[in-house]
């Protein structure tokens, strides 16, 4: 009997250890993929939460936070997505935080003929120019713009193909059904069938920044601000880094 209840504690312990893991599910803009990919591992292996993502373009998550979809976290491209949802109050607003940046950058294929800068888009040998859809994904929403104040959108506009996301747009090069795409600078890291053609001056394009917060209706809400509070370490900059973000907070 005495052995058994010093089994008591124990089996409390381990049962109040299990009762506080929970799946926490983050609805996060495609050019995130990699960079919450290797941090989901490294979150992992120190907490009993289980992460799993659902990467799309920050435009189509919105529309699906909107519609009622069990997001625990939104962690988007840009501020005008958060903003929507901080509208209609689907957002724990004390929680927003914009922690990244990024740049925009013109990619090509290597065997495509050097761009020396976007005004070269306007030649005849440049047919196809793939951008994530250009009126509602930030990635296209950002070339649009930049392309508008190089008074080049009219010249290029026949020309462009709309992608789903800015993966899609990469894709498009890579796969030469487009010969030119923007895309982030992120995107392209590692990649050897692509080529930095030209780097956007962030002077030159809206800011590009990446909020994150939680959902208010959130089944997971103490996860979802533990997995917040660990995208805000030095532990997960060092990820974010590595792939090429500017981090906005200094953890």
């Amino acid at each position: 009997m005495k052995r058994f209840s010093l089994w008591i504690p124990l089996f409390i312990l381990l049962a109040s250890a299990t009762s506080h893991a929970a799946e926490i599910l983050v609805f996060a803009a495609a050019s995130l993929n990699d960079a919450l990919q290797d941090i989901r591992v490294r979150y992992e292996a120190q907490q009993e939460d289980r992460v799993s993502f659902n990467f799309e373009a920050s435009s189509k998550l919105a529309r699906q936070i909107m519609a009622g979809a069990p997001a625990d976290l939104f962690f988007s491209s840009d501020e005008e997505k958060m903003d929507q949802l901080q509208a209609k109050g689907l957002i724990v607003e004390s929680t927003r935080t914009s922690l990244l940046s990024n740049t925009l950058v013109l990619v090509t294929s290597p065997g495509q003929a050097a761009l020396q800068s976007p005004k070269d888009l306007l030649a005849p040998g440049i047919t196809r120019l793939a951008l994530a859809q250009p009126d509602t994904v930030p990635a296209g929403i950002y070339a649009k713009a930049y392309l508008q104040g190089q008074n080049l959108w009219v010249g290029v506009a026949d020309k462009v193909i709309p992608t789903e996301n800015v993966r899609a747009a990469l894709a498009a090069v890579e796969s030469g059904n487009a010969d030119a795409a923007f895309v982030y600078r992120t995107d392209v890291r590692a990649k050897t069938n692509v080529q930095i053609a030209y780097e956007v001056p962030p002077a030159e394009v809206p800011p590009i920044t990446y909020p994150v917060a939680v959902i208010k209706d959130s089944k997971n809400d103490a996860a979802a601000r533990r997995f917040l509070n660990y995208l805000r370490t030095k532990d997960a900059a060092a990820a974010f880094q590595k792939q090429g973000f500017t981090v906005l907070l200094t953890p």
